[in-house]
């Protein structure tokens, strides 16, 4: 098994390589990865390499000779001048080098939740796999609805045997901490420190105090996440799997996190006070019942043990934050 990665070096490509190659699910595993700006930090002779942009059908060409699966993960954010080029047609690229292939087996896309809307979208019931695309303003959005568009045409074109995995915002590490952080360091949107007085801010950063974000409803907000070892393991799951053959599946926690439930969680484990920020924003519940049934796959983070290793993570010297992307 040759099994293509592209965006190898983000946090679920670095953590997928290494899960991969241990995983005896896995025997013989040979891993290419295809890096456009940074190299991969992996030593191993089942790891090679290919550098060069998805945007190019001679790298992907390269990258796919001899490939029998590929995991499917670069993407661009909020970056007009290249969002088309890289999501749109590098994996109509990487789709053309699938389907001509005699040796490639499976696609497996990672996509996002943006596809349905993810907190800027009302919708009245749980989001499913049969929920309508909905994208929000903004070309990411839009680009996670046209990935899964494609894909799915490939199926009914060449009945190409692949797999859409859509998650929503990925935590790891002491991700989540930093995600309520009114300061400087705060990681994703929103900006808490943005939405308050400055000196408000300064003091809610100065003692620990987290946001309690509210909805459109008033009601503390519902937003889905997914730690990095839970959609790796789906990722592997879905490897091979006969009731994976061009099915789209949510992987996320099995309930979304409540802001509200956050902050009382922190104020009685930790003592921390929070502080009402008001939105336009809406509640939203990803179901993945289908990943739960058709995979057997089980998310092993919920709230309590997203917050508890968020906020325990000891982060050495040689492992600084880094966020390539901020959301």
């Amino acid at each position: 098994m040759l099994m293509l990665i592209t965006g190898p070096t983000g946090k679920v490509g670095q953590t997928l390589i290494a899960k991969a190659l241990a995983d005896p699910r896995l025997p013989g595993l040979q891993i290419r990865a295809l890096c456009h700006n940074r190299p991969i930090a992996v030593s191993s002779d089942r790891v090679s390499t290919v550098r060069g942009s998805i945007a190019s059908r001679e790298v992907v060409r390269e990258a796919m000779r001899g490939v029998t699966h590929v995991v499917h993960l670069a993407t661009c954010k909020e970056t007009p001048d290249d969002i088309m080029d890289v999501t749109v047609k590098g994996l109509f690229w990487l789709l053309e080098e699938m389907r001509e292939s005699r040796a490639a087996r499976q696609f497996i896309l990672v996509g996002g939740d943006a596809a349905v809307g993810h907190f800027h979208v009302a919708h009245a019931a749980p989001v499913t796999e049969a929920t309508p695309h909905h994208a929000y303003p903004g070309c990411y959005a839009l680009s996670k609805v046209l990935e899964e568009a494609m894909l799915a045409q490939y199926y009914l074109q060449y009945d190409l045997n692949g797999c859409c995995l859509r998650a929503p915002w990925i935590m790891e590490k002491d991700d989540f901490r930093y995600t309520l952080s009114f300061g400087e360091d705060v990681f994703g949107a929103p900006v808490w420190k943005d939405l308050v007085p400055a000196n408000d801010a300064a003091r809610y950063r100065e003692d620990g105090t987290v946001p309690c974000l509210h909805d459109a409803d008033g009601r503390p907000l519902k937003r889905n996440f997914v730690h990095v070892d839970d959609l790796v393991d789906a990722i592997i799951a879905a490897v091979d799997h006969p009731r994976a053959r061009q099915q789209l599946f949510n992987i996320a926690m099995t309930r979304p996190i409540d802001y509200g439930e956050v902050a009382d969680y922190l104020a009685a484990t930790r003592g921390l006070k929070s502080v009402p920020i008001h939105s336009a924003l809406h509640s939203n519940w990803l179901d993945n019942s289908k990943a739960r049934f058709l995979l057997d796959w089980e998310p092993a983070y919920d709230m309590e043990n997203l917050i508890e290793a968020a906020w325990s993570f000891e982060r050495s010297s040689q492992d600084r934050r880094k966020v390539w992307y901020p959301g």
